[in-house]
């Protein structure tokens, strides 16, 4: 003979813990950290840039152009050469009127400078910077 309590507890089902909530939660909380994370659009070269006692932070929705020692424009780490600065700035210019930062080595000759700066004011941008290192 089986007891009371051995009889009931073969009765009812086994209970666990339901997992469903818990992986909603998880779910949310990787989307919003998705999607409140700032993506910062690099140039895809690392340059060496000349330190100046001025420098200051400029925000972050900028476009970024790098000019390497040996003369190499990238942007978005592609070579777009001196003659693509127009079409690429005045392309991301269309989405909304943004600044323009070189980043610009310090061996660059100062005519290849100022072609891309050119450039740049003529694709519309009302703003173009050359970025150093605070000093």
């Amino acid at each position: 003979m089986r007891s009371r309590l051995q009889q009931r507890l073969e009765q009812q089902p086994t209970q666990g813990i339901d997992m469903s909530p818990l992986l909603d939660v998880v779910f949310i909380l990787l989307i919003f950290f998705i999607v409140t994370t700032v993506f910062v659009r690099e140039t895809g070269v690392e340059v060496d840039k000349p330190q100046a006692l001025s420098a200051t932070t400029l925000e972050q929705n900028v476009i970024l152009i790098a000019v390497t020692a040996n003369g190499d424009v990238v942007y978005d780490g592609s070579n777009i050469g001196v003659a693509g600065v127009r079409s690429t700035v005045a392309q991301v210019q269309q989405r909304g009127p943004r600044p323009v930062v070189i980043q610009a080595d310090k061996q660059v000759e100062a005519e290849r400078l100022l072609q891309v700066i050119d450039e740049a004011k003529l694709a519309g941008a009302q703003s173009v910077s050359i970025a150093a290192l605070k000093s």
